[in-house]
């Protein structure tokens, strides 16, 4: 009970040192701490998550990408009554085997692709680079060309990121 009586007096002795303005400009400076820290959490979620959102439409972008050059490395286009698959291309297979273990076990073609960042400039700039290996062999076996084993923001990395290798797969 002293200790509540101490406290009380304490606090009465504060009251009656310090002015109402200032107690308030105390709760409000406390306040717009409180708020300021409040946003920058939201900001930083916000930022998370379009960065978040940008590897997956680059992913997207890429995958989209790698269907084109499959459809024009198929010498009939992709004709027939299925879809056609394209799949991620493992660094250590052939396009033959790859594409036998699905529903589409034909192999059209292996594509490997690299677009550049950014906008064309000019109608000489090299914006983007291609290969195809052929479906029999594994052809380069660079686990960098491998999006499977890929980091998950490897499509971000910059120039110099390494291809990445697809199989062109229909069914027969």
């Amino acid at each position: 009970m002293l200790k509540v009586a101490v406290k009380m007096a304490l606090l009465v002795t504060l009251a009656s040192s310090c002015s109402i303005e200032e107690e308030m400009t105390r709760i409000s400076v406390r306040e717009a701490m409180r708020s300021e820290l409040e946003a920058k959490k939201e900001v930083d979620v916000a930022r998370e998550e379009m960065l978040e959102m940008k590897k997956e439409l680059a992913w997207y972008s890429l995958h989209v990408a790698a269907a084109a050059a499959c459809r024009g490395s198929t010498a009939s286009g992709g004709t027939g009554p299925w879809s056609n698959s394209v799949l991620a291309k493992e660094n250590t297979r052939s396009c033959n085997d790859q594409c036998a273990a699905t529903d589409r076990p034909i192999c059209d073609a292996e594509v490997s692709i690299q677009g550049s960042f950014g906008k064309a400039t000019s109608y000489t700039e090299t914006i983007g680079r291609f290969y195809n290996y052929g479906c029999s062999t594994p052809g380069n076996m660079d686990v960098r060309f491998d999006e499977v084993k890929a980091a998950e923001d490897g499509v971000l990395r910059g120039l110099g990121i390494s291809y990445y290798r697809f199989c062109c797969c229909r069914k027969p």
